[in-house]
């Protein structure tokens, strides 16, 4: 039986602030890693709006997206996924102070470049890294790249 292949479709939010970087610390298969916020597209949702949603679900932080940093590739080492992820920057927005973060998500950190760098072992993949220096390069392509079609 052939096996239908196709890649697992995932946004990302880039979201500074002060120089610091809004990062999750989640469960994962090999432990606690660091990622952006991040996370699936759901069926009929447009990037933009996962991407929203993924942020606020796991960082109980509003955010707009405004641009898109990165489209990103990544076969895991593992050959079982390949991951295509989105990231986009954008407006922080409001705190929604007590509200529960997604499963498997211990907590929202502020972290500057350096100290993501420094703790590029305990990364969820090499995407967190990268989104983050094509941030800091400057890399924006507007959203009007992107047509969702409803």
């Amino acid at each position: 039986m052939n096996r239908v292949w196709k890649p697992n479709v995932t946004v990302a939010a880039l979201i500074e602030r002060d120089g610091r970087f809004l990062l999750v610390e989640e469960e994962a298969e090999d432990g606690l890693r660091f990622n952006q916020p991040a996370g699936h597209l759901d069926e009929g949702e447009s990037l933009v709006a996962a991407c929203a949603r993924e942020a606020l679900e796991e960082t109980a932080w509003g955010f707009t997206p405004t641009a898109l940093v990165g489209i990103y590739q990544w076969p895991r080492p593992q050959g079982d996924i390949t991951y295509l992820r989105f990231a986009f920057c954008g407006d922080l927005g409001a705190h929604e102070a007590g509200r529960a973060l997604d499963t498997g998500i211990l907590r929202a950190v502020w972290k500057t470049p350096d100290e993501i760098r420094a703790s590029a072992d305990r990364h969820r993949s090499p995407l967190v890294s990268q989104c983050v220096s094509d941030y800091l390069a400057g890399r924006r392509y507007p959203l009007e790249l992107i047509r969702h079609y409803d």
